[in-house]
């Protein structure tokens, strides 16, 4: 999971022990790997995830009023490969700034 978002394994056990600490996920062996665990979002973590979905959607729909369709659909392609051009170099970032040089 740690890989999957560019985070040191480390700072994710610190994240997860805080969503698990306001009962937003909760963390189980895996019954496939006793080693390894699960982590599961809780009642509490779904419905607090709904109310910032409806939130960011209220912002988003705010921000983008002067748009049209169209150009709603044109900005979040760009933003999106933008985002996929940071997520590489966070992945990266010393391989990017050498094939800068």
């Amino acid at each position: 999971m740690a890989r999957e978002v560019s985070l040191d394994r480390t700072v994710m056990t610190y994240l997860l022990d805080g969503l698990e600490a306001h009962e937003l996920v909760t963390r189980r062996p895996d019954p496939r790997d006793r080693r390894a665990r699960q982590v599961l979002i809780t009642d509490t973590g779904r419905a607090r995830l709904d109310r910032v979905r409806r939130s960011l959607a209220a912002a988003e729909a705010r921000l983008l009023t002067d748009l049209d369709a169209e150009d709603s659909a044109q900005l979040r392609t760009l933003l999106s490969r933008v985002a996929q051009t940071a997520q590489r170099e966070a992945v990266t970032p010393d391989e990017a700034d050498a094939a800068n040089c």
